[in-house]
């Protein structure tokens, strides 16, 4: 059993911008039809689920200057999405990644509030900050920030918003606002922020909404990411999906949150992941190998070692061993993939090391390097692994990012999501209305 009060909390995400998606299998749908966000949507409901999270890319990537052969074109605008998703869920959270670095607080905050209030009180904003000027050119200030800079403007914009959303003060509606009527004009929107990166002042147009404030995700490891997310956020979307590496990362960001006033409890931890099931652990780990080998296709497996060699591997064979070629530490041929940042010259050594002790070809290295399913065996299995991680401080629950799309959600919630409820440590049933009831965190008070 979980630890008395302590429950998992599961969270689905909408996949397509990565190579998780397997495109090839028959059940694969549209990636842009409103109907394949409504039945994942409504699957993550039917099984209770905190929220449906939206991930945003604000430019195509591209490799060798085109399109990136598994970028979505089309992909309709995370906050449109979620506002209609509204319609047609009751009790579901409706997150949505919105940049920090290349919009302005006003816009932003008066978006998220109409969610809020649309929704009922289910609206939350994964914070992200933009790293590139390829990103960057697709807008007027253009170029980008340094990394510090970045973090900086993301907490001032985020502050900014705070401020927007709290202008109004509790007793300032007296009857209807929709209707224009009685309302106390003090009370209403003025806001003022003068700061290093933002300066405005005026009235914000929007009332509180049912939870006071959106609920905010946060998704950074790094260590500026941690002390942003260990003040700020209530949500961290993390990467640590191994039961240890995911240990030492909650006890970190945990006990970095009193300094800032807050409990351990504030913040919800969680990693995402995937998974694959089968009848026998035989079974589930061949679904999950069938499943890895369909994401690394050899153009999939040629395209990922281009952008971190930076070379062009055309003339290489996927089934081959690794050219012996030194990487083009330049520029390189991949833009507006963030996992090609870093040291990429310690990444070229790593994995011919591991080519070379475990005699695997171009595209087995690619599978080998990418990651593997997070949870794999049968439904009794898995729900014990969930709840295993919960337990001993490893996240407080689970991001589940589907390898197909709509449909990929439908084992977990049929198979595994019951077993949790058996145990006592999933909810049979939502208790409160809006996302903050489902995460365990109180109403956003104004400041």
């Amino acid at each position: 059993m979980t630890k008395p009060g302590k429950q998992v909390h599961l969270a689905a995400h909408f996949p397509g911008v990565n190579n998780t998606t397997v495109w090839s299998d028959p059940r694969s749908e549209s990636q842009i039809d409103f109907g394949s966000f409504v039945r994942l949507a409504q699957t993550a409901e039917r099984g209770k689920f905190d929220f449906f999270f939206l991930a945003e890319g604000l430019r195509l990537r591209e490799l060798k200057g085109r399109i990136h052969d598994l970028d979505v074109m089309g992909r309709p605008e995370s906050l449109t999405v979620l506002s209609a998703l509204a319609a047609v869920t009751e009790r579901l959270g409706l997150a949505a990644t919105v940049n920090s670095t290349f919009n302005e607080p006003y816009e932003v905050a008066r978006r998220l509030a109409s969610l809020d209030h649309l929704s009922g009180g289910r609206a939350a904003w994964n914070v992200v900050t933009s790293f590139d000027a390829f990103t960057g050119e697709n807008f007027r200030r253009g170029g980008y920030l340094d990394e510090a800079d970045r973090y900086t403007r993301a907490a001032e914009f985020l502050q900014t918003a705070r401020e927007l959303w709290d202008s109004w003060r509790p007793d300032a509606v007296v009857a209807d606002p929709a209707r224009g009527e009685f309302v106390r004009p003090g009370g209403i929107g003025a806001f003022r922020h003068d700061g290093r990166h933002i300066s405005i002042s005026g009235r914000f147009n929007v009332p509180r909404g049912p939870q006071g404030r959106p609920v905010i995700i946060q998704a950074g490891d790094s260590d500026e990411g941690r002390e942003f997310a260990a003040s700020d956020a209530d949500v961290i979307f993390s990467r640590h999906g191994r039961l240890e590496e995911g240990r030492a990362f909650y006890k970190d960001v945990k006990a970095r949150m009193a300094k800032y006033g807050r409990r351990p409890e504030d913040l919800k931890i969680l990693p995402a992941v995937t998974y694959a099931l089968g009848d026998t652990e035989e079974e589930a780990a061949e679904h999950a190998a069938e499943i890895r080998r369909a994401q690394v296709s050899p153009q999939t497996a040629l395209a990922f070692l281009e952008g971190v060699w930076g070379r062009d591997f055309s003339g290489v064979d996927p089934d081959g061993p690794l050219p012996d070629l030194e990487p083009d530490l330049g520029e390189g041929v991949s833009k507006g993939r963030a996992q090609f940042r870093g040291d990429r010259r310690a990444t070229v050594e790593k994995w011919r090391a591991l080519a070379r002790e475990k005699n695997l070809t171009v595209r087995e290295l690619v599978i080998e390097v990418t990651g593997r399913q997070t949870f794999v065996g049968t439904p009794r299995t898995v729900a014990d692994r969930i709840e295993e991680f919960v337990r001993t401080d490893a996240a407080d629950g689970f991001i589940f990012v589907p390898h197909l799309t709509p449909g990929g959600l439908d084992d977990l919630v049929d198979k595994v999501v019951p077993l949790l409820q058996e145990k006592g440590a999933f909810r049979a049933d939502y208790t409160g209305p809006t996302l903050r009831d489902h995460l365990g965190l109180t109403k956003e008070q104004a400041a």
